[in-house]
């Protein structure tokens, strides 16, 4: 029988062939949990090959592509009171969605757990692993890892009426370092973000090179701060990539990415209490040691 506490949101664009082999591996777990596949409007077989090959697994085909606001409409659509994340290339080890749920329901207090990270076909850790678990940050006794304010999209579970709280990824910035943002919004609510490293995901990126990709995680950056940091950093970061645009191509990108949506990100401004910005002045400082 599936887990009655579990689901797992997997938000997907034309890559139904990595897609395929993810499903094969999640349709396995003992947990048997409920499996939510959102298209993000795909234009290859995807939506064919998943009611084809996987009739048990739900299918939810969104109009446009939304990036990882598939996940919040996955969420939504689901009642499960914890929801992994996968995405078409990764998928969880057998048990580890059963720790998760257990640490869950044990905790109260935790919105989101992060998973221990095992990457490629050597599963070699990742390096955020170790990032995660050398947070300076300080938690109540009994967390499986200390708190943190970041996570892998790909290897992370959360309480649902947390995320929901929280409102899941923000629409204004796509992909590209879009966690950061939610952990804080989770944290701000007075949610737990814990590294779990009892859980743990496995993820084989695919090989297609996105060189865009460094672009939006230096936009996203620093959108985050103009929604949540004070004036001063959110200046600080934009004058940096300005700075650097002449000569430097993706800051060039990011930067004129920057322009168009900051109306947006001033509209949507809330600034970090003063205790969450400490910490993530704390981890600032503890990641420019490293």
């Amino acid at each position: 029988m599936p887990h009655p506490s579990l689901a797992v949101v997997i938000a997907t664009r034309n890559r139904a062939a990595k897609l395929a082999a993810t499903l094969e591996r999640l349709v396995a777990l003992p947990e048997d949990p409920e499996i939510l596949v959102v298209d993000n409007a795909s234009t290859d077989d995807t939506r064919a090959m998943v009611a084809d090959r996987f009739p048990h697994v739900g299918l939810l085909p969104m109009p446009d592509n939304l990036g990882p606001l598939a996940r919040n409409a996955g969420v939504r659509a689901l009642r499960q009171p914890y929801i992994a994340f996968s995405d078409d290339d990764s998928w969880w080890t057998p048990g580890s969605l059963t720790e998760a749920a257990r640490l869950l329901d044990d905790d109260p207090r935790i919105g989101l757990l992060a998973a221990r990270t095992l990457v490629g076909a050597d599963r070699a850790p990742d390096p955020v692993n170790s990032a995660l678990a050398a947070s300076p940050l300080s938690g109540p006794a009994g967390l499986p890892g200390p708190p943190v304010l970041g996570f892998l999209g790909c290897a992370a579970v959360a309480r649902r009426s947390a995320y929901l709280a929280a409102g899941g990824y923000h629409p204004l910035l796509f992909i590209g370092g879009e966690e950061t943002l939610l952990a804080y919004d989770l944290t701000v609510a007075g949610w737990l973000v814990t590294y779990a490293p009892e859980i743990t995901a496995v993820h084989e990126p695919a090989d297609d090179p996105r060189p865009e990709r460094r672009a939006m995680m230096r936009r996203n950056a620093n959108l985050t701060a103009w929604l949540r940091r004070p004036l001063p950093v959110a200046l600080r970061d934009t004058w940096q990539l300005a700075r650097e645009a002449p000569a430097d191509a993706t800051a060039r990108q990011a930067l004129g990415q920057i322009v168009s949506r900051l109306p947006a990100a001033w509209r949507d401004r809330r600034p970090l209490p003063p205790e969450v910005e400490a910490d993530v002045r704390l981890l600032e400082r503890t990641h420019a040691a490293a």
